[in-house]
């Protein structure tokens, strides 16, 4: 995001890399069907898309093949109940009419009055916002506080909050569940997650060729800008010079000189130290227990039968109390897990088709390898878990990536996807912003505000980006800015800069 952008303004945009291409945690893996997704599959929030390419003066549809998913995602429970969501608010009614009966739909819907009251509340201020805090925040919603404080249950997590909200519990598991987009968990973390759902039911489309096209699709665009990028280039440290950034070494060795550099890593890294010491006092560094979610993730091709599955299904446990402790209390994979199912070719699939599955784990990847006995243990109970629905695979799960691999992949996360967890009433407001603690370095990605997920990290990009124009506006006329740089897509240890070029 950031790259296209600042390549569009007429930056010198040099993007360093040290995976083999674009996208970061948006990969893929090979599969006897093709590329599988091995990483976000959800696309939400499009208008956050729309507003960028319409910035660059280009066109969301002309670049992508987006779907509508009628169908938002497929919810099983253990004893053989099935709910789907739906696009059309109405037909989501009707089906937790059907469900659980005409009472809790009526709490369904002003559940969904409810968060919708607090998306269109808190995404000006808080989400688009470049550097929101709890007073800015305070006097932005204060006109609306009567309305807006018994919805967001300031003092409640998201976990007692559905218990008053729904009496069925399978309706309280399934919203619950929404606290693990951001890596948390709903026992933990705070009632206003509940504004997800409000994201969501705006609607879910379908990415032709995988969410890794969105990467692909804007590099090629900053590419037609003019970025350059460098792949296998991976920053081994940054430098400083009289508390500002000066450049960046390359693990080849190279140096390059810089006078804005973008970091699109876990800012977690740079607290640890990862890219030199001159780095280490940009953002903090970040506890294991502090740290969100890791995962279990299969990635194959199988031909499916039996259980119906949609584009995004899921199937729960008896018990999320259970599964959240074993999570964050007990850093422990799940005993009886929920599972999550992206089948990437439905609608409409034949034969062999791309499959995703994701078991949520705690971020441990940095001190524990699991034996080939945990491994097997874990693959017993997915298989059972998937039979037991009814299920039906011709091959078994395979090309496994756990938290270690993770924590690998993504330097000085412990192999968490998400950054810091979101526990407590005030944690969005201790994420990194735009602006690290060294001059001239600027922070993106999941691990900075506004926080995890696609349209999250995308925000971040654009908020880096305006930060990094409007402080060169201010240095320009006194400060040389003749060296080039570049800016991350995604890696989770990339570094790069950006210089104005002259423009004609």
């Amino acid at each position: 995001m950031a790259a296209l952008e600042l390549s569009h303004a007429g930056y010198d945009v040099q993007v360093y890399e040290r995976h083999a291409g674009p996208g970061g945690k948006m990969r893929t893996v090979p599969s006897d069907a093709g590329p599988v997704d091995a990483g976000p599959t959800v696309f939400t929030m499009r208008p956050v898309f729309e507003a960028l390419f319409d910035r660059v003066g280009l066109s969301l549809d002309a670049e992508l093949t987006l779907t509508p998913c009628d169908v938002l995602a497929r919810h099983h429970w253990p004893d053989g109940s099935t709910l789907d969501l739906f696009a059309d608010p109405r037909a989501s009614e009707e089906a937790v009419a059907a469900f659980a009966g005409g009472t809790e739909a009526q709490r369904f819907a002003a559940f969904t009055k409810r968060a919708n009251l607090l998306f269109d509340a808190f995404d000006a201020p808080v989400m688009r916002h470049p550097t929101p805090t709890a007073l800015s925040v305070t006097r932005a919603v204060a006109p609306r506080a009567a309305e807006l404080l018994p919805a967001m249950a300031p003092l409640s997590t998201l976990w007692s909050a559905l218990g008053r909200q729904f009496t069925d519990p399978r309706l309280r598991q399934l919203f619950g569940r929404y606290a693990t987009y951001v890596g948390g968990s709903p026992l933990l973390s705070p009632a206003i997650l509940m504004l997800i759902w409000a994201s969501e039911q705006r609607g879910v489309w379908r990415v032709t060729g995988g969410m890794h096209q969105l990467a692909l699709t804007l590099e090629r665009l900053a590419r037609a800008q003019g970025a350059t990028f460098h792949y296998h280039s991976g920053v081994a440290r940054v430098a400083t010079a009289q508390g500002a950034i000066s450049g960046l070494s390359l693990e080849t060795g190279q140096t390059v000189r810089a006078s804005k550099v973008l970091f699109n890593g876990d800012p977690a890294a740079l607290g640890a130290g990862l890219l030199g010491p001159e780095g280490a006092g940009a953002a903090p560094s970040l506890r294991a227990k502090d740290r969100a979610l890791s995962a279990w993730v299969w990635t194959w091709a199988s031909e499916v039968s039996g259980f119906p599955l949609s584009h995004h299904t899921v199937f729960f446990g008896r018990s999320s109390v259970d599964e959240f402790s074993d999570l964050f209390q007990h850093r422990r994979t799940p005993r009886d897990p929920t599972l999550y199912i992206c089948a990437q070719d439905r609608p409409g699939a034949t034969g062999a088709e791309r499959l995703q599955i994701i078991m949520n784990a705690p971020a441990d990847g940095d001190h524990h390898i699991p034996s080939q006995q945990e491994k097997e243990q874990c693959q017993t109970i997915v298989s059972q878990k998937l039979a037991e629905a009814g299920l039906t695979l011709s091959t078994s799960p395979t090309g496994l990536t756990t938290p270690d691999r993770f924590a690998s992949l993504f330097p000085g996360t412990g192999g968490a996807l998400y950054g810091a967890h979101p526990h407590g009433p005030l944690k969005t407001f201790s994420r990194p912003t735009a602006r690290s603690r060294i001059r001239g370095l600027y922070l993106a990605g999941g691990g900075c505000h506004p926080g995890p997920g696609v349209p999250m990290a995308a925000l971040s990009g654009r908020h880096a980006a305006a930060a990094i124009m409007a402080d060169h506006a201010l240095t320009s006329a006194s400060i040389p800015m003749a060296t080039p740089g570049g800016i991350s897509t995604g890696s989770a240890t990339m570094a790069a800069t950006a210089s104005r070029s002259s423009v004609s």
